[in-house]
């Protein structure tokens, strides 16, 4: 089974060399070798998958003693990633996640599922998963998200997934969870903000919907995108058609993803991902 090598410091000459010199030192094959270099930040990214068994702590201080200081290396996870899902009514893509979960096609181990409606019960009962219904109603923002944090941390996920998950998250919250929190929502923002965006888009006669995945961060919607996808509308869809198409998209773009991010493919370069696909 392949391992994976993830690597990120400042740029200098030579680091390819020298970093793929340790693995072959160490006797393992490299099978996959992808590295970037972002030149407005002078930042260095490498991703190497191999083949073999080494020691893994005495290869990190040998990468330690070469590389740039400050440099970022770490081999990845060999346990399969937890995930937390988090909706609110709507079914589409918290139903793809689990379907794809029950045949074994979802990199990770869903946990559970919270929400702060309890429409969705039924169907992830039918999964059986545990589904944890807080209702925001009657609460305050501070105490309805204790109450989530209450949740997370008995579960311990390694990330949340926001399944068109209806709420804003404080920045407080959000500070808890660097770069484990993935949203998706429609590519109409910040065009059609609210209520109804699929009604908003067919009132304005737009020509392409779409969706994006991307961490959230404190700016609401504007986390480093993972994934996005478009396709071409015209005058003759109704809106049931558009909202129908728009799901299908959204579904579509949080499992790719997904997939990217549990398979440790994507890196941040400020606001902006490099990613191994």
């Amino acid at each position: 089974m392949p391992q994976a090598l993830l690597i990120e410091c400042n740029d200098q000459i030579g680091l390819v060399h020298q970093i793929t010199g340790v693995l072959y030192r160490h006797g393992v094959n490299i099978i996959s070798n992808q590295e970037f270099v972002d030149h407005q930040r002078q930042r260095f990214f490498m991703r190497t998958e191999y083949q073999g068994t080494l020691d893994q702590s005495t290869v990190l201080a040998e990468l330690q003693t070469l590389l740039p200081i400050n440099a970022y290396i770490r081999f990845a996870r060999a346990h399969k990633p937890r995930i937390l899902i988090l909706a609110t009514k709507e079914h589409h893509c918290l139903g793809d996640l689990l379907i794809r979960h029950a045949f074994s096609e979802l990199k990770a181990e869903i946990l559970g599922v919270i929400a702060n409606h309890a429409q969705l019960g039924q169907l992830v009962q039918r999964f059986d998963l545990p589904f944890h219904y807080l209702s925001h109603r009657s609460s305050s923002r501070e105490a309805h998200e204790q109450a989530l944090l209450e949740v997370i941390q008995a579960a311990q996920p390694d990330y949340l997934v926001l399944a068109k998950y209806m709420r804003v998250l404080s920045p407080q919250f959000v500070a808890q969870f660097p770069q484990r929190i993935i949203n998706i929502h429609h590519s109409f923002l910040p065009a059609f903000i609210g209520a109804n965006p699929y009604r908003q888009a067919f009132e304005r006669g737009v020509k392409i919907i779409g969706a994006t995945a991307h961490f959230v961060t404190d700016e609401l919607d504007q986390g480093p995108i993972i994934a996005q996808q478009v396709m071409p509308i015209d005058h003759s869809h109704s809106v049931d058609e558009i909202v129908q198409a728009g799901r299908e998209i959204e579904k579509h773009v949080l499992a790719k993803a997904l997939d990217l991010v549990l398979s440790e493919r994507v890196f941040l370069s400020g606001n902006r991902t490099v990613i191994f696909d």
